[in-house]
């Protein structure tokens, strides 16, 4: 993949790991559709045969005798805008489609394969060239809000992984507004900076559900050098925290030994500046492989989250709970209407 796009950074909003389902394919003899939203890299063991012929972690249809294409439907883990989709075509190297198109949709409830494959679609990808036994990345400019990705592959063949990178957003109507976790990637909220990413992505603190393996959360470099590491989240909508959720789960001998909270209001003061932050949590000893939950008793608008942990470490989850201002609300629903064309 030559000159990596900046949206990589963005969640994989098909993943597996956020909720990413794979509804439909209309073919999937060599290897199963469900592989193609797997959170891992692909992975390839030459000569190892099953019953159809080598085994492969991917998504491979049949080699096609009539006209026609190979298509399969994903459901998003995080509905959102798109700003980038991956074909991935690891090892998929005699045997894999030569071209490929994206297609996607928004779509209330919950609705059926069939129902959804008689929609109307919008190609966000138009029909393009794909490498073989590589990362293929195509550019998304459409600024709506989509629940569903379809792919599909002219005429067939194999891809090893779909990812779909973007920037979550929750419809206000399934949510309460007056309660939620405000730092949620589910519910719009976003790292914007950190000190160190050595081992993972920051983004993960925010994921949903709970870490399942140490590489799920965020972990920093050892550091020599007397500082602290520290990462700063946009949360969802401006709002007032109630209660702080830091969570150290499977990090035993690499937790951080103390961590820190401090807010900051963006619509009254610039985030750059030091002097705009207030405590929320002050300095607090952490246990490892511990979920930690704290009140926060400072009762003021907050847009950013900054969590210094001293020295360094490992963090899993960073849950940010309270309720959206009216502000916040306002601003909440604005943004969801822009993208959603309500």
């Amino acid at each position: 993949m030559n000159g990596e796009r900046a949206w990589v950074t963005r969640p994989d909003l098909a993943s597996r790991r956020v909720g990413g389902s794979v509804l439909w394919a209309n073919d999937e003899t060599f290897a199963e559709r469900e592989n193609l939203i797997t959170p891992a890299p692909a992975g390839f063991r030459p000569a190892t045969f099953g019953h159809k012929g080598q085994v492969y972690d991917g998504w491979e249809t049949r080699r096609r005798r009539e006209p026609g294409d190979d298509e399969v439907v994903v459901r998003l883990g995080l509905p959102g805008v798109i700003s980038g989709v991956v074909v991935d075509t690891a090892f998929f190297t005699g045997n894999y489609p030569p071209e490929c198109t994206v297609s996607a949709l928004a779509a209330e409830g919950y609705p059926s394969p069939a129902e959804l494959l008689a929609a109307d679609w919008e190609v966000v990808v138009p029909r393009s060239p794909l490498g073989g036994d590589t990362r293929n990345p195509f550019d998304v400019v459409s600024p709506r809000r989509f629940t569903h990705v379809r792919l599909t592959i002219h005429p067939d063949g194999g891809v090893a992984r779909l990812r779909v990178h973007g920037t979550p957003v929750a419809d206000p109507a399934l949510l309460d507004l007056g309660s939620l976790d405000l730092a949620a990637l589910a519910h719009g909220g976003s790292v914007v900076a950190c000190s160190n990413m050595f081992y993972s992505t920051p983004a993960n603190l925010l994921a949903p559900g709970n870490a399942q393996v140490m590489g799920e959360g965020w972990e920093t470099a050892r550091r020599r050098d007397g500082a602290n590491d520290w990462v700063v989240v946009a949360l969802a909508a401006a709002g007032v925290l109630r209660l702080a959720e830091l969570d150290t789960t499977h990090f035993k001998g690499n937790a951080p030994g103390w961590a820190t909270l401090s807010g900051c209001d963006s619509t009254t003061a610039d985030p750059d500046d030091p002097t705009a932050w207030f405590p929320l949590l002050e300095r607090t000893r952490l246990q490892p492989d511990t979920v930690h939950r704290f009140p926060i008793a400072q009762r003021r608008q907050t847009t950013h989250v900054r969590m210094d942990i001293h020295p360094d470490g490992g963090m899993a989850r960073l849950r940010l709970h309270g309720a959206m201002t009216d502000a916040g609300r306002d601003d909440f629903l604005r943004r969801f209407a822009e993208v959603s064309g309500n």
